[in-house]
């Protein structure tokens, strides 16, 4: 059994986070953070977790933090970069849920997220944690950088076709959308019910956080710069990612076979059967990416739909997938759950 602490507990991902370590039967939690919350008891501020977690929030403590096998950050950016070199030093393992060490150049972290990166040493130390990619170099990593919901939901749609080469790697369109707790568990006008019900727009379309962490796995598995456009959409729903991905056949190819056979030994990546249209309802609550590829009217265009939980395969449930992996338990172990309807 391991001790496992989470920094940054009241958000959204921190709380998905604790639902499904507190039935971990490897793990044993020690402590969760908040400045805000400190003192309280989790379960008053998360009434889902009585009788689950006993723990009382408190204030950020290294001493304690590295006192765990494995820290979580749940936390906002540029936190964690403030005290995960501290906890590397001192041999503790490390999965940061936000976007701290998952750009490899510092020069382009900075570009998009306005400040320094405080510790840029390790971002050629971070491990990408999307398994289905990584899956060896995550099993002896000190520190994994979970992969974002967009990024998670657009790289397992485009990636069959980027390694076989069957794709214009210069020809890709994303067109994704979002559940409002994407945005995180904040007090904002956008979120407010009546600003996001029966409403959908489109936002960042200059240019997305999640476009050059989403580019940068694409240019690995493509072996070349991808050209990619990315528009991401905000729905009057609470969770779930729809991607709809768009790219240029250069080879004639069995798309569904293709898709099949690099997913088959992949227990989070439901490939569904031709002519399928997954739903987000069909992943809510479960860590699992479901999966249609099609071919319209036969042409060069090939459309790949895919679906995740933004908080469960686009965060917190990818982040347990990533702890297995580091520790040898069993990879689905506490996170194979079966989606809730309705």
């Amino acid at each position: 059994m391991i001790k496992v602490g989470i920094v940054g507990g009241t958000g959204y991902t921190g709380v998905e986070l604790l639902r499904l370590l507190a039935h971990h039967p490897e793990v044993s939690l020690q402590v969760i953070t908040s400045r805000s919350e400190a003192g309280m008891a989790v379960s008053e501020l998360f009434p889902n977790l009585r009788g689950h977690v006993d723990l009382v929030f408190s204030e950020p403590n290294v001493e304690q933090l590295a006192a765990c096998d494995l820290v979580f950050f749940a936390t906002p950016h540029t936190v964690a970069m403030a005290l995960v070199p501290d906890l590397i030093a001192r041999g503790t393992r490390v999965i940061d849920l936000s976007a701290d060490f998952r750009l490899k150049d510092a020069v382009e972290w900075e570009q998009w997220y306005s400040t320094p990166h405080t510790c840029p040493e390790l971002l050629k130390q971070a491990v990408y944690g999307l398994p289905e990619l990584n899956r060896e170099q995550i099993k002896s990593a000190q520190l994994v950088a979970a992969p974002g919901c967009y990024p998670t939901a657009t790289q397992l749609g485009f990636l069959p076709l980027l390694e076989s080469g069957a794709i214009d790697p210069s020809l890709l369109i994303a067109d994704a959308k979002s559940g409002v707790s994407g945005a995180g568990r904040k007090a904002s006008v956008g979120a407010l019910l009546a600003e996001s019900s029966e409403n959908m727009k489109a936002y960042a379309v200059a240019g997305h956080r999640h476009l050059p962490e989403i580019k940068q796995g694409l240019n690995i598995v493509s072996k070349q710069p991808v050209n990619l456009t990315f528009v991401p959409h905000l729905t009057p729903m609470i969770r779930g990612i729809h991607a709809t991905l768009y790219g240029q056949l250069t080879a004639d190819i069995d798309l569904q076979s293709l898709f099949e056979q690099r997913y088959a030994n992949e227990p989070f990546v439901d490939v569904l059967p031709a002519g399928s249209h997954p739903e987000t309802r069909s992943v809510r609550g479960a860590n699992v990416c479901r999966i249609a590829v099609h071919q319209p009217q036969g042409g060069n265009t090939v459309v790949v739909l895919s679906v995740i939980d933004n908080l469960v395969k686009g965060a917190s449930g990818q982040a347990i997938q990533n702890m297995n992996i580091m520790f040898g338990f069993e990879e689905t172990l506490a996170i194979n759950t079966i989606a809730t309807l309705p």
